[in-house]
């Protein structure tokens, strides 16, 4: 019966368990403990001797390790594509076929993964549970806080393997790969100009909007 509730919980979308910590809710009493493992006991056994990291679990220092040797056993079957952990690999795949198949009851976002549902999730609540203890810096999302703090250490974990930049932030490593690439998918509809990055392309656009005359 014990089993059966368990199951049930994953239709309703029911959280009976709180931590008192910090209020995040799970449907499992094991996902609770697994958090708090994480989060508030401190227990990070298992430490990468390249860049200091720790974690509670053995398999994330596998993938963390990852980083640093740049491997990437994971080979997309529809694309050249390769990821360093399965379930990257498994979100990679659903851009393949569109498939969106987790849904905000509250606004309708669709998503291909559960774990960027439960992100988008506080963005209605807008709770910044992850706390700075160096400075008054609070955040939505641990990854954030993570990026946030090697700002007071200085570390730069994340390495580009084709030049040797390193940075801070894995999104800023992710942003540079893509200059290597040549490749180019943002375009303006306004000249035949193009750009690697998103960000670029914006500040293009700014050019065209400050050549049009003011009109009186």
């Amino acid at each position: 019966k014990a089993l059966l509730s368990q199951h049930l919980v994953m239709h309703t979308g029911e959280k009976p368990y709180m931590c008192g910590e910090c209020g995040y809710r799970a449907a499992k009493k094991f996902s609770l403990l697994q958090h708090t493992r994480a989060h508030h006991t401190g227990d990070k056994r298992f430490m990468c001797g390249e860049c200091g990291y720790r974690t509670v679990y053995k398999n994330a220092m596998f993938k963390h390790m990852r980083t640093h040797t740049g491997e990437r056993p994971y080979k997309c079957d529809q694309c050249d594509y390769t990821a360093s952990s399965y379930s990257t690999m498994d979100s990679h795949k659903k851009r393949h076929t569109g498939e969106r198949p987790y849904v905000c009851e509250l606004c309708g976002h669709r998503s291909k993964v559960k774990g960027d549902l439960n992100r988008h999730m506080v963005l209605h609540t807008g709770e910044k549970q992850y706390k700075c203890s160096l400075c008054d810096f609070s955040a939505i999302w641990k990854a954030s806080l993570d990026a946030h703090l090697v700002k007071h250490t200085g570390e730069k974990p994340h390495l580009c393997e084709t030049c040797g930049y390193r940075t801070h932030s894995k999104a800023y490593l992710l942003d540079h790969v893509k200059l290597h690439t040549g490749i180019k998918p943002y375009k303006c509809d306004q000249c035949d100009y193009s750009a690697t990055l998103k960000k670029y392309l914006v500040q293009h656009q700014g050019k065209h909007s400050s050549e049009k005359p003011h009109m009186c």
